[in-house]
């Protein structure tokens, strides 16, 4: 049996907003923008480089019921990445060394929270 994690939704307010600011300032792209209905809207986004994506949507999750997410992407280089995430003004964190990797952290205008992760130097070298 196969359990594939291929789609994470991310509670927002404001659904175009939350498509700009990841589509334009974290580099993801937009793989389809639907408008249901006047209540509904379904807009996919995927990380470059990953097999799951993320939905922002309105009409579909109790507004009420929302609480901000916490997501990790995986990335090969964390200094180019945290690099790009500044010159598109995101406020992204320092980079910071644990024995188990290298992180930096930002939100989205909603709250939800993202970890970069990426190896330690000699792990990389490792390979």
């Amino acid at each position: 049996m196969d359990l594939r994690l291929e789609l994470v939704s991310v509670p927002v307010a404001d659904v175009e907003r939350a498509k700009g600011f990841y589509a334009n300032q974290v580099g993801f792209h937009v793989e389809q923008d639907v408008q249901v209905d006047e209540n509904h809207r379904f807009v996919e986004l995927m990380p470059p480089g990953s097999p799951c994506s993320i939905a922002l949507t309105r009409g579909y999750i109790d507004s009420e019921a929302r609480l901000p997410q916490r997501v990790q992407l995986n990335v090969d280089n964390v200094d180019a990445v945290h690099t790009f995430l500044r010159d598109h003004d995101v406020d992204v964190s320092e980079i910071q060394d644990y024995p188990w990797g290298r992180f930096c952290f930002f939100s989205d205008p909603d709250g939800n929270g993202w970890s970069i992760h990426g190896p330690l130097p000699e792990e990389v070298a490792d390979d």
